[in-house]
């Protein structure tokens, strides 16, 4: 029976194992969250754990064997007890509430950062190290622009200095995550997202996707160093050592679907990749979305526009096959088309050129703008409605 019951509590001991990572973290933002869970859990407790006593104790007071306990059918209120009862909650959600509205928007990840440390603020000029992420399949990229060099399932920053993530993601949703360091963001494709935060004690630490993307989420891992100047300039100078350079064709073809992808360097990085991979066009020739945006503005491309469009394989380079708008697989627009395109395209078929439309608002177009009613109880708009 004692070999049973020891058996019992052995998955207990496999707690052990665990690294309380979010409860010891090694970067100021991450430690204002860590009090921010450990305060509010605390207040929690004031209520939860005399709940729990109290609900033991009459259990055991008003048990059926004990006759001694105090029988009163007729007791129906008591206004100090009410008063308890209501006025206890009702601070600890005012107290939970203040904290988490302050807690929330001090923590706000868009927000840079005002301090590095509880005893270090941040001096005035003092630039953030930019490091633009992009989610990929299954994989982790850092670019760092003011460097000029790009790393997969490796990133470096130096310790004491703030880090501004600017990230996106090359085909579904993720979630960015460095546990000691801050706390977790969402990657989204045709998006980008921001993230502060700052690392005060040297090491290498643990990141991960911790939102589910597929086959590979299990190993799309990487590694984050805090090191040191010295240190953070030497990996650097490693990354700058290696020949390839990170173009968009070198883009496209390691955005390919890989598990356990080995980690890489280019000492050499277009300065518009990030860009384009936001607005989701690094492939040639395809529109970007800012340029379609501004299309739209302007009324649209109309029937002008509606033909050109090219197959898109996923993750690989356009085929230039034409493909029809409707029924067809993943497409995108290649160019804009003039009205003089357009009348040579259609030129065979004989169909109409159509300009693309105009955009303003509707009210009163080609139409006079309702006065006042008239004898016969109609306005000018109504009267105009009438005759069509």
């Amino acid at each position: 029976m004692k070999l049973k019951r020891f058996a019992a509590l052995l998955p207990i001991l496999l707690i052990a194992a665990c690294k309380p990572v979010v409860l010891a973290p090694s970067g100021d933002v991450a430690a204002q969250q860590r009090d921010l869970l450990v305060i509010s859990t605390l207040l929690m407790l004031v209520i939860i754990i005399p709940v729990i006593a109290l609900t033991l104790f009459f259990a055991w007071k008003y048990r059926e064997s004990n006759k001694d306990a105090e029988y009163a059918p007729d007791w129906h209120h008591s206004t100090k007890l009410e008063l308890v009862i209501w006025a206890a909650p009702l601070l600890i959600i005012i107290c939970l509430g203040a904290l988490t509205w302050v807690g929330t928007h001090l923590l706000d990840p868009y927000r840079p950062l005002n301090r590095i440390s509880a005893d270090q603020q941040v001096t005035a000029g003092e630039e953030p190290l930019r490091v633009e992420v992009v989610a990929l399949d299954w994989k982790w990229l850092f670019i760092y622009p003011d460097y000029g060099i790009a790393s997969v399932n490796d990133m470096a920053v130096p310790v004491d200095r703030a880090v501004e993530f600017k990230m996106t993601s090359a085909t579904v949703m993720n979630a960015f995550y460095i546990p000691t360091m801050a706390g977790m963001l969402y990657t989204m494709p045709g998006m980008e997202t921001t993230l502060h935060g700052v690392i005060n004690t040297p090491g290498t630490y643990d990141g991960f996707s911790s939102h589910y993307s597929g086959a590979g989420f299990s190993h799309m891992r990487f590694k984050a160093h805090a090191l040191d100047t010295d240190g953070f300039n030497a990996w650097i100078a490693k990354a700058r050592e290696s020949a390839d350079a990170l173009d968009r064709p070198s883009y496209i073809a390691l955005a390919q679907p890989t598990e356990n992808a080995p980690v890489q360097y280019w000492g050499q990085v277009d300065p518009e990749l990030f860009g384009r991979v936001v607005q989701m066009c690094v492939e040639e020739g395809r529109m970007c979305s800012s340029e379609m945006m501004a299309l739209d503005r302007q009324g649209g491309t109309g029937l002008a526009g509606a033909i050109n469009v090219a197959q898109l394989p996923r993750a690989r380079n356009v085929t230039g096959e034409i493909r029809p708008v409707f029924g067809a697989p993943s497409f995108m627009v290649t160019s804009f088309c003039t009205p003089e395109d357009s009348a040579r395209m259609f030129a065979a078929s004989g169909a109409e050129v159509v300009a693309p439309f105009d955009a303003s608002p509707m009210r009163g177009h080609a139409l006079t703008r309702p006065g006042a009613p008239r004898a016969s109880g109609l306005t000018a708009l109504e009267t105009a409605d009438r005759n069509l």
